[in-house]
């Protein structure tokens, strides 16, 4: 794997986290209504989390895409908490306009966030997102709004550049992920790394395309996003570190 590095970040081929076994006993499992709008969500809180991972899902996707439950899942084994919600609401969804309406969706996005803050169990945990195609940028856009609490950012197959004059302003540690053979892709993310503030990286998937939908493409995804949330998603009184045990 091609990997393009700036700043102070992981070695992204070493070991991932052990599993703890998550297997879909949570400590917290339900379905959400996100105010003001009562957006749906579901989250997931395992035992022993110390990180919680919010999703914001690509262009024509929602909380039940089958590549974000996936990472979600294995997030949750390595004990992330996550939350994956609809950015739109139903009849949102039918204006094609409102998937690439990044303002919307970083309202969206930030009122989760908002949210979370009051859910007890979730209100002290470090966060991150993760962000999908138009998601990403939503995600970019508000870890330049939430600073103070946005503390890591992960795209998988993102459009970064749809995040404007905010990349200049987000310092929250970020990696972009896309697939090699996603040329048009490679080349937004590569102009959007070089503007991001932080501890930043973009990690080529070789062989894989813009959904990721090839043998063992998703798992390097996860591999590398869980490592990333892994290092920066720590409490306030540790330092980074590279492994978790």
């Amino acid at each position: 794997m091609r990997a393009v590095e700036s700043g102070v970040i992981m070695n992204t081929t070493t070991a991932g986290p052990v599993s703890r076994g998550f297997g879909g006993n949570a400590d917290e499992s339900e379905d959400v209504r996100i105010p003001p709008l009562g957006l749906v969500g579901s989250l997931r809180i395992p035992k022993n989390a110390y990180a919680l991972v919010v999703f914001a899902h690509g262009s024509g996707s929602s909380r039940l895409s089958p590549r974000n439950m996936v990472v979600a899942r294995a997030l949750n084994d390595r004990d992330i908490a996550t939350l994956l919600f609809d950015l739109l609401m139903p009849a949102e969804e039918v204006d094609r306009a409102n998937v690439f309406d990044i303002p919307l969706l970083t309202s969206r996005l930030a009122d989760a966030i908002l949210w979370l803050e009051g859910y007890a169990s979730a209100a002290k945990l470090p966060l991150g997102l993760f962000g999908a195609s138009t998601g990403a940028a939503a995600a970019l856009v508000a870890a330049a709004k939430l600073p103070r609490r946005v503390g890591a950012v992960v795209s998988r197959g993102g459009r970064p550049d749809l995040a404007g004059n905010a990349l200049d302003r987000v310092h929250a540690p970020t990696l972009l992920i896309v697939g090699g053979d996603d040329f048009a892709v490679i080349d937004l993310n590569e102009h959007a790394l070089a503007r991001l503030r932080g501890p930043k990286a973009l990690q080529i998937v070789p062989r894989a395309s813009h959904l990721f939908p090839e043998p063992g493409a998703l798992e390097a995804v996860i591999d590398h996003a869980g490592k990333w949330f892994q290092h920066y998603l720590v409490p306030v009184h540790s330092g980074p570190t590279p492994e978790r045990q």
